[in-house]
């Protein structure tokens, strides 16, 4: 992600600093003190609606709330949180003995698709790169989305201009391979944040799978957990997800939510993205082992770090030291959709703040609710 993104969570940094000093008031009971957060969040100016539906792993407390022009049913688009259901597939293609996470992706995609694509001071890397570094941000491969290029132009600020657009996994290619990458394949303590990475899984699952992407999610997600508000955005005429914000205007880009796809085109509800979560973390579509292994994290930027297809949002006590607040796993999204567990709390967390332009307030809200619990 660029500068504008990493500004906002340093500044999400310091908003949580503040907010976990404060004691909440623990005699009130936490639906009401969960519905003030979501009602303070709303503020017309920059939110304009808000979803979340929070959980303890037990089963001891499970709410949903909305403000705003937001409404518990609605679904909304949760971007970049469509990763961790790509990482889900991933690793029970693995667990089916389809694919190794350190497969070569040039075993499943052309040469002449792939030629060109990282090349690093003259060498070709586009050959050894793995799936494994696909989903942990580690490929060294630029952005297609958010990179700028030699003009100062990017794919992020046409569409926040209101410019919509199609493209495929071939227009995706191409225009990366004008681009240059970061550094070689794996190199040891390198992350870069890529969503061509998950262009190029989408595309690796479509060829194991033999499917579509959209039925992939719909075979071995959506189906299986009953998820009936749940699905890949397919058709640029459907309306019924919420009408996405950056800044104080409707952002009508539904061309460009299409061409997503598997780095950020699913549509979900808060309780259905729970239900995600919760099957995600208790193991249901691949052995729970593996959760221990995908996080090996390294730093996309301060406080996020990437794992194998997850992310995590960690301070240091040196950051928080009166009142730390805890880790917590799982992925978030640039339209402000949120999924995330916190193991310290046993608290899961889903949602949105549907606004484009601060991603860094669907972390502001999180942050408020772990200091409930």
């Amino acid at each position: 992600m660029e500068s504008t993104v990493k500004q906002s969570f340093i500044f999400a940094i310091i908003f949580g600093l503040f907010i976990t000093s404060c004691s909440s008031t623990k005699e009130i009971p936490a639906e009401i003190k969960l519905q003030k957060l979501l009602s303070e969040t709303v503020d017309n100016e920059e939110i304009f609606g808000v979803v979340a539906t929070v959980e303890k792993g037990d089963n001891s407390f499970s709410w949903t709330g909305s403000a705003g022009n937001l409404t518990a049913d609605k679904p909304f688009f949760i971007a970049s949180t469509t990763k961790l259901y790509i990482t889900a597939v991933l690793l029970k293609l693995r667990s089916e003995g389809r694919i190794s996470l350190d497969d070569k992706i040039s075993k499943y995609l052309r040469q002449e698709t792939l030629f060109g694509l990282h090349v690093l001071k003259g060498t070709e890397y586009s050959d050894s790169i793995t799936i494994r570094q696909l989903m942990a941000q580690t490929s060294g491969l630029p952005d297609y989305f958010q990179q700028e290029k030699s003009d100062g132009s990017s794919l992020e600020k046409e569409l926040s201009a209101g410019k919509d657009q199609s493209w495929d996994v071939e227009t995706v290619l191409a225009e990366s391979k004008k681009m240059s990458p970061h550094f070689k394949p794996g190199e040891k303590g390198k992350a870069f944040y890529s969503d061509t990475n998950y262009q190029l899984l989408g595309k690796i699952i479509e060829k194991v799978t033999g499917l579509p992407i959209k039925a992939v999610f719909s075979e071995f997600i959506f189906k299986p957990l009953n998820l009936k508000q749940t699905y890949l955005y397919f058709d640029s005429s459907d309306t019924l997800p919420a009408k996405l914000y950056f800044e104080k205007r409707e952002l009508n880009i539904p061309k460009a939510m299409v061409s997503f796809g598997p780095d950020g085109g699913i549509v979900s509800t808060s309780a259905e993205t729970m239900i995600f979560l919760r099957a995600f973390f208790a193991g249901r579509f691949f052995p729970v082992k593996d959760l221990k292994e995908i996080q090996q994290w390294n730093d996309i930027f301060f406080p996020l770090e990437y794992g194998i297809g997850i992310s995590r949002f960690k301070l240091s006590w040196f950051f928080s030291p009166f009142s730390p607040i805890p880790e917590i796993m799982g992925h978030s999204g640039l339209s402000g959709a949120f999924a995330f567990y916190c193991p310290e709390k046993d608290l899961y967390m889903t949602g949105t703040v549907n606004q484009v332009a601060s991603p860094d307030e669907s972390f502001k809200l999180m942050i408020k609710i772990l200091g409930e619990f």
